[in-house]
């Protein structure tokens, strides 16, 4: 071991590891939804492990705040909520068990047995700064058109979620005094 880095790393490996195993078996999934919090929180552990400041900060934004939140939201305002047990009932535990481990022993062999290319040099350290001037400049026409998607899709699951009994039309609304 080299030291604290190793160990950091490690410790870091194992959270998001045994957390997105505890995601998987855990029968309840609101305790599923907690798992995966420590794998995504593991997952930006790692990211600031490896000086990807934005990429970790991006992990905490959109994956813990965003999707996770809205997982927890989908599943206390479910109207089935008070009705069924939410549970993960999983099946076949053995064959997915085989299928897994034979999956994790060819990705394993296939890694140890190939060597990678080391090209000495400098390392280039890519910082937040430099990834927003690019964010701004080469891309923005994709950055923009992607936040133009995402505000479609959030207008469309806005009306979506409407009752059925308001439709928004101006008939409903009460002319101006």
């Amino acid at each position: 071991m080299n030291g604290p880095a190793d160990l950091i790393f490690y410790i870091l490996a194992a959270l998001t590891v045994g957390s997105a195993i505890l995601v998987a078996i855990l029968p309840n999934i609101v305790y599923s939804a907690i798992a995966l919090l420590f794998a995504f929180a593991g997952v930006a552990g790692l990211y600031v492990f490896l000086s990807a400041d934005f990429l970790a900060a991006t992990q905490v934004l959109v994956y813990v705040g965003g999707i996770l939140i809205l997982i927890l939201f989908a599943v206390f305002l479910s109207h089935r909520i008070s009705d069924v047990k939410l549970s993960n009932p999983a099946r076949f535990h053995w064959q997915a068990a085989f299928i897994c481990l034979s999956l994790f022993g060819v990705l394993s062999y296939t890694v140890v047995s190939t060597s990678f290319p080391v090209k000495p040099g400098t390392v280039y350290q890519p910082s937040t700064a430099e990834i927003g001037e690019l964010l701004m400049t080469r891309y923005l026409l994709p950055f923009e058109v992607a936040s133009v998607l995402l505000l479609a899709a959030l207008i469309g699951a806005a009306l979506l979620s409407r009752p059925e009994g308001r439709k928004g039309t101006s008939s409903d609304m009460e002319e101006p005094k």
